[in-house]
């Protein structure tokens, strides 16, 4: 990796895209009547074959105040300015040579233009623009791209008339550091944070250069995020790695790395699998996701099932570009473009992707902002087309480059890097709380360890969370091998049902009700004990759904279905009693006979699916077995169930 993975090699190319820097103004017939000032110009020429720019500067100072016309001694110095990173000087002195000599030497007004341009001040740089394309002298110019700085020149004074809410607070000493940190990613709960640090390279290593790319972790304990430490091999190596995302339960992280043996272009994007507090040896995606170009920067989905990744590939719109690529039958497909309405002819990277699968923050320089890289967001339609991106405004963005931006589940702080704030090093690790319109569709998680109910011992079992009204699989996970923890994000405004499963061992099954549009959701903390499959055992179909007062099955309903008759199939010798219960309201023979015919809607569907009769009963109880109280609603909702119960193994 050339320079930080979040910027990559196109920091070194960005002077060329912003037309900052026009080289070789010695080249020009200086005019100059003035020897001193001929005498210190050409001396600071010399001076700049060297690269030593203080006595280049110090040299044309002393040029220009021989001769105050001095045109071309205003130019170089403005250039020698530019080059010092001194935008305020360097203004100053382009605006010299317009004074002197703009009539003469329009590049003059180009110069002012894009160095004000490049420090924020868009109304000076707007007129400095229009000036240079008026000009009767500039005939072979090309208008395109300067048309396109005026139009973002209109954009950013409009944009900085209306600022946005922007308090960002410093991570602190615990994550930060005098090295440089990047590029955030968090788990669902928000207690785990991987990032990016470009450290000075330990000499006992392998590998060229002073400095390289590793990730660190810290996680966050009471409220307190702890010391950031690095995480050991094989996730991190001799070479740089960096540019990551990771699954919402942690479980998975998909990140960059360049230059390698096995790699298929100058950078690929690799996953590595955690068990424990262990990482499997890193992948390479293969040469279908990664290609002969450069591809990195991933954010995954929370389903699991998208990739998107910026990439340099054929095919694309402009420089970089923002692909996807999603889990089909024999996994990921071949990546599609984002199109027109993500990508520009210009550069777009660093997307992240937030848990509510349809909200896309990304940087780019090609759609209106304010010269650089601006962040922008993006929310996919009910057919899953992405809308117009919208930029995050002003001074989220601002005159600097801002690249990379991610949200946390919740969607109410964003997370980001930044050199402009001061902070412990360079590059700092920042969070600010998200004003309203810029944030994503809320989102929760469920969280806890499966266990064998008997033992207690920890489990890996599989989770599926289902879409009830779409009957689709949205997430699959299976919950840690070594502690059974897990960790589920819950995209709000769907129903959910939850089904945990292992061989040998009955399911568990869980609703979650979160349609519609919520300002608060708090996380769901439950821990899931598995029982082994034995006569005698009970479990409460909670995805089993009736209309009030009715026995007939609602459609929602089938999924839980299949998982029970999965489980019939698997296990030939299984014969149960499948029953119904109801709350106190009503009359104790209406609730019998309703609950009855609520389980003989459900034996009738095992029949039908092919489970012969003589291995299923059912009963109606009523409200003759409550499992709660009658007195509240909620409780009265627990007690309305159906049940099966193993009669024999």
């Amino acid at each position: 990796m050339k320079t930080k993975l979040f910027v990559l090699f196109y920091s070194s190319i960005l002077i060329i895209l912003l037309g900052l820097h026009l080289p070789a103004f010695a080249q020009f017939d200086i005019d100059t009547k003035s020897k001193t000032a001929e005498k210190a110009y050409y001396k600071a020429t010399t001076y700049l074959n060297n690269k030593n720019y203080d006595e280049a500067a110090t040299e044309l100072q002393k040029a220009v105040r021989a001769d105050p016309n001095f045109t071309e001694g205003w130019l170089l110095l403005g250039d020698v300015y530019s080059d010092m990173k001194n935008a305020d000087d360097a203004i100053d002195s382009y605006n010299e040579a317009i004074n002197h000599g703009g009539e003469t030497h329009p590049i003059a007004y180009y110069l002012a233009a894009s160095a004000e341009y490049n420090a924020g001040k868009y109304k000076e740089a707007k007129e400095h623009f229009e000036a240079y394309l008026s000009h009767p002298k500039v005939s072979n110019a090309k208008t395109e791209p300067i048309a396109k700085k005026i139009k973002n020149c209109e954009f950013a004074i409009e944009a900085m008339k209306h600022p946005v809410p922007f308090e960002p607070i410093n991570m602190g000493d615990s994550v930060n550091s005098p090295n440089d940190e990047y590029l955030p990613a968090l788990t669902a709960d928000e207690n785990t944070l991987i990032i990016t640090v470009r450290r000075p390279r330990n000499q006992m290593t392998l590998g060229a250069g002073t400095e390289e790319e590793d990730f660190y972790i810290s996680r966050r304990i009471n409220g307190i995020w702890s010391k950031a430490r690095v995480l050991p091999p094989p996730l991190n190596s001799h070479g740089n790695e960096g540019a990551q995302c990771i699954s919402p339960d942690g479980n998975y992280i998909y990140f960059t790395a360049c230059n390698r043996e096995e790699g298929f272009g100058s950078c690929d994007i690799y996953y590595s699998k955690r068990v424990g507090n262990t990482w499997s040896n890193p992948v390479n995606l293969g040469p279908l996701i990664n290609s002969t170009k450069w591809d990195s920067q991933p954010s995954l989905s929370s389903d699991g099932k998208t990739i998107y990744f910026t990439s340099a590939r054929l095919g694309g719109k402009g420089g970089m570009d923002l692909w996807q690529t999603t889990m089909g039958p024999n996994g990921f497909t071949a990546p599609e473009n984002l199109g027109d309405s993500i990508n520009t002819d210009g550069n777009e990277m660093s997307p992240f992707v937030h848990s509510d699968n349809k909200t896309l923050y990304f940087a780019s320089d090609g759609h209106p902002g304010f010269g650089k890289y601006d962040i922008f967001v993006s929310r996919k339609d009910t057919n899953g087309v992405w809308g117009k991106p919208k930029n995050l405004g002003y001074p989220i963005n601002s005159s600097a480059e801002e690249i990379n931006l991610m949200v946390n589940n919740t969607g109410n702080y964003a997370y980001f890097s930044s050199d402009k704030l001061g902070g412990l090093g360079k590059y700092d690790l920042y969070y600010f709380e998200l004003y309203d319109e810029a944030r994503p569709q809320m989102a929760t998680y469920l969280k806890g360890i499966v266990y064998d109910e008997e033992t207690k011992k920890p489990l890996a079992a599989k989770f599926e969370l289902i879409d009830l009204s779409k009957k689709a699989t949205t997430i699959e996970s299976t919950s840690d091998a070594e502690n059974g923890s897990f960790l589920v994000s819950l995209p709000s405004d769907r129903n959910y049902a939850l089904n945990v499963s292992l061989d040998g061992y009955l399911f568990y099954s869980e609703n979650f009700t979160l349609s519609g549009v919520h300002s608060n959701l708090k996380p769901y903390l439950k821990d899931i004990p598995l029982k082994p499959i034995k006569t005698g055992e009970i479990v409460i179909l909670k995805n089993i759904f009736f209309n009030t007062d009715e026995f007939n099955l609602e459609k929602e309903s089938k999924v839980e279905l299949e998982k029970l008759l999965q489980l019939l199939q698997k296990n030939s010798k299984i014969k149960i009693e499948i029953s119904g219960h109801t709350d106190n309201l009503g009359s104790e023979q209406h609730n019998v006979a309703l609950s009855k015919s609520r389980a003989k809607s459900v034996y009738d569907y095992l029949v039908n699916a092919g489970i012969k009769a003589d291995r299923l009963t059912y009963m109606g109880y009523g409200i003759s077995k409550p499992i709660d109280t009658n007195d509240t609603e909620a409780g009265r909702a627990n007690n309305r169930r159906t049940e099966f119960k193993i009669t024999q193994n």
